[in-house]
């Protein structure tokens, strides 16, 4: 009996009625469910350090900026390491960042959106899982083999692009903000952002690096199909890297920074990806010549 033989006998043996079928998907539900609600009150719970630390780019180049004084420069190393904690930050005046809100609620509804936020990264892992053991059943050996790997990849992807955003981006950002600000001839325009615009920008920027750090899953599971070859993405590569700059200007706040910091590691992506296609190829030419010697 061939492989293929013994792998439709699996997926037939696993196939079950319809009504099965929704009663386990909402069993995978309910646990999906109780692992976000338990995920957003822990959260919630810890809404205001959870706020403090994502503040804490800000932090480290307001006190960077107040220390040079408007008009000076600050080593990028510098920032980094001090956004960081492995610099110790200039003492200026013990307060070097100021938040507003302007609504009653503000504050509670912040906090909240920062639960909800939360709880989608903590339950993801069990969310993953659910889907994978729902999924599995209709897969073939060497699918189940190859999708576990992806399953692991995309946190990870996700958490290197989130990292990216809080030690280089937002410092970086929040610098070129306060370097715009206008003192003198009796005007004074200082920067004063809202909790809840903060935390959009935050999130904004979190899900769109995240997001886009899936280019190396999403192009080899493409090649994994079939769908798509590596030589074909080599020849596509100036239209890849056009793709990749307006990707950026959409995504991102309307600012360069920003924008080059987006576009510079998805063409670094863009290029794993390719290598990462290559390689499928290649095991599979080779399992297949492995298949006509036999």
């Amino acid at each position: 009996m061939s492989r293929l033989d013994t792998d439709e006998d699996e997926i037939e043996a696993s196939r079950a009625p319809l009504m099965d079928h929704l009663i386990e998907l909402r069993g995978r539900l309910v646990i999906c469910v109780i692992a976000f609600i338990i995920s957003f009150f822990v959260c919630f719970y810890f809404a205001e350090p959870l706020y403090i630390f994502l503040v804490k780019p800000f932090a480290a180049a307001a006190a960077f900026h107040q220390s040079v004084g408007p008009g000076g420069h600050v080593s990028p190393l510098d920032l980094i390491l001090g956004t960081a904690g492995l610099k110790p930050l200039p003492g200026v005046d013990g307060q070097t960042v100021n938040l507003i809100y302007t609504a009653p609620l503000e504050i509670l509804f912040t906090k909240m959106k920062l639960a909800g936020f939360g709880a989608i990264v903590v339950s993801f892992p069990v969310l993953a899982w659910q889907l994978y053991r729902f999924v599995a059943p209709g897969l073939y050996r060497n699918e189940k083999g190859a999708f576990l790997p992806f399953l692991l990849a995309a946190p990870l992807l996700f958490m290197l692009g989130a990292a990216l955003v809080y030690f280089v981006m937002l410092p970086f950002v929040m610098w070129f903000s306060l370097s715009q600000q206008i003192t003198g001839g009796g005007v004074s325009a200082a920067l004063l952002p809202k909790v809840s615009d903060y935390l959009n920008l935050v999130t904004a920027l979190l899900l769109a690096f995240g997001l886009c750090f899936q280019l190396p899953v999403v192009m080899t599971l493409l090649g994994l199909a079939g769908i798509i070859s590596s030589k074909v993405m080599a020849e596509g590569r100036r239209y890849a890297i056009m793709a990749v700059v307006v990707v950026a200007a959409v995504v991102t706040p309307p600012d360069p920074i920003s924008q080059i910091m987006l576009a510079v590691p998805l063409v670094l992506l863009y290029e794993i990806s390719i290598w990462c296609v290559r390689l499928i190829e290649f095991r599979r030419n080779k399992a297949d010549a492995a298949e006509g010697l036999a």
